[in-house]
Formats: C-alpha cells, structure tokens, sequence
C-alpha cells in the first residue's frame, strides 16, 4: 500500500493517477478526503490531520510507502508524520521539499525546508528528497488579470528562472515510490530553460495570438500584496528569494529529470499550450492536461495572485 499525502493538492493528485498504471493498492490522505478529484484512481480515502497523530498511525498503517506533501513553514507536521511512520512500520518516504534548499540563502523558509530534511534524513526508515524549481502551474495566477485586462502583474520581470512542469515532478516521484534505487537520493528538478516572467507572458501572448502587457511591480507593491496572504515573516522570506532570482542565482539548469524519466523536461510553452484555455484560450488547444496541474502551487506555502508564486 502506498499512501499519498496532498491528495487534494497539484503533486499529490498527479502521484494518485500515475500510480493507478502500477497496481499497487493506493491510499489518498486528505483532511476532507471529499475534495479530492472523483476522478482520481484510488484504492481507499482516508481522514488525516497532520496536528492529530492518531490520525495519522490511522492512515498510515498497512502502508510501505508514502509521498509527503507538507505547506505549513512553522507547524511540526513532518515531525508528527514520520514519527506515526516509524511506529507503523512504514519502510520508504518520498518528501517534496524544494530547490531553494541548495541556494545561497538563509530566508525564514529556507532554514525550515533545510530542518524538515534533516529530519526526513534522520528517521529510521529509507528515504528520497525531491526539490523542484517553482512549478509552471505557478503562473495561474496570473490568468484572472490577464483575462480581465490583458496583462500580467509581477515582481522583477527581467529575473530568471527554471520553472518545472509539476507532471515532470510527480513522474520522479512515482518512481522514488516504486523503485529502491532512488532511495537516499536527492535530486534537483528544474525546467529545461532559463525564463523570466516577461518571456513567460510573451509565450502566453504568442499562444493566445494576442498581445499581452507586463507590468512590473514595485517590492513595495509586492510585499503589499503578499502581506494580504502571509504573516511578515513569511513576507520578508519570500522577497529574499525574490531578490536572489533578480540576482541571476535562480537560473541554473540540470539534467535530473531527463535521466530519471528518461526524456527531455517539459518546456513552459508545452505546459501552457496545455492549459491555455484559463488564460482565455481555446479549451481544446493542445494536448488534453491533468486536472490537477490547472492549479497553482510552489513546494513551499503557495503565494497565488502574486508575482512570487513563481520564485522558488
């Protein structure tokens, strides 16, 4: 049995059709399992909370695997996970943690993704770590104001980045939940091209066959808007790492995913060609998408409507 946390989420929903290909038995974990996709595959649902141990030993027992998806930077839910994980004999974990881990940064979130893989690391039971880039489903947030208005509102639009198609991710981690190879592995996942968020809304512009406007924001303007979701320590964390970007240090490339799943990253014009149709494009332009993937999420807690949805 293998247990998938964030069932409800962009990753864990992915992980949950992926593995039906598999036949393994399945269990999706939600805290209200009835907002998870009907069209899912599933073995069985179950009732979770991260803050109610008991809950967890529940969901976890019978299980030999398991995909763990956490977004809250100061709870102690990784703890309470692998501690219920070690007692019910759960022999691997797959942990999304993200690639801001392996900048050259000390933010708030950063040095809390850094203790929660000390911590995966130092459970008794094997493990593989994967640190995405920020997710191309990232720039939904974008799509209300570009329908609206015809443009795209962000922070430091000339900063580069290596957004990676959250498919691409959570094809690696059925793997790392399937294959022993990949246990006490960590790897990199990041998108096949260096882009920034005024090329990412040229491509949408070319798609779409219309000219769409960019508008960058001011810091000032960004942090306002962030502070309407997050608490300022999160606020000043997520502005740190934007700064990082603007600084080119978001821009490396890597070869992870290609060797893993053995064929090249997704570009950022495959996944909006696919999913085009939110932005105000055809429905049945390109190829048919996961519906998981229409939603936007970063590894670390989500920042959508916002320009630094994307600065992972």
């Amino acid at each position: 049995m293998i247990l998938v946390t964030g069932a409800t989420g962009v990753t864990g929903a992915l992980v949950a059709r992926r593995l039906a290909t598999h036949r393994v038995p399945v269990r999706l974990m939600a805290r209200d399992p009835r907002r998870i996709d009907a069209d899912i595959p599933r073995t069985e649902t179950v009732t979770a909370d991260y803050a109610d141990p008991l809950s967890l030993r529940r969901a976890l027992r019978g299980v030999h695997a398991a995909f763990l998806v956490t977004n809250h930077p100061t709870a102690p839910h990784d703890a309470h996970f692998l501690r219920a994980a070690t007692v019910e004999g759960v022999g691997h974990v797959v942990k999304l943690s993200a690639a801001a881990v392996d900048d050259d940064i000390d933010d708030f979130l950063t040095r809390r993704q850094r203790e929660i893989e000390e911590l995966v690391r130092g459970a008794a039971l094997s493990w593989t770590v994967l640190r995405p880039r920020a997710f191309m489903s990232n720039t939904l947030a974008w799509a209300a104001g570009l329908r609206a208005e015809g443009t795209v509102d962000a922070l430091y639009g000339d900063a580069p980045n290596t957004p990676v198609d959250p498919r691409d991710v959570a094809s690696v981690a059925v793997r790392a939940l399937t294959r022993p190879e990949h246990r006490g592995k960590t790897y990199t996942l990041v998108g096949p091209e260096a882009l920034t968020a005024r090329q990412q809304t040229g491509i949408l512009g070319a798609l779409l066959g219309t000219p769409v406007i960019f508008r960058e924001r001011t810091r000032q303007e960004e942090a306002a808007v962030l502070a309407r979701r997050h608490p300022p320590h999160v606020v000043g964390a997520l502005l740190q790492r934007a700064d990082l970007q603007a600084a080119g240090k978001k821009r490396r490339t890597g070869d992870d995913l290609e060797q893993l799943t053995g064929h090249r990253p997704r570009s950022y014009h495959d996944w909006a060609s696919d999913h085009l149709h939110h932005f105000g494009g055809d429905r049945d332009s390109g190829s048919k998408p996961d519906r998981a993937s229409e939603r936007p999420t970063t590894a670390h807690p989500p920042a959508p409507n916002s320009g630094a949805a994307h600065l992972n």
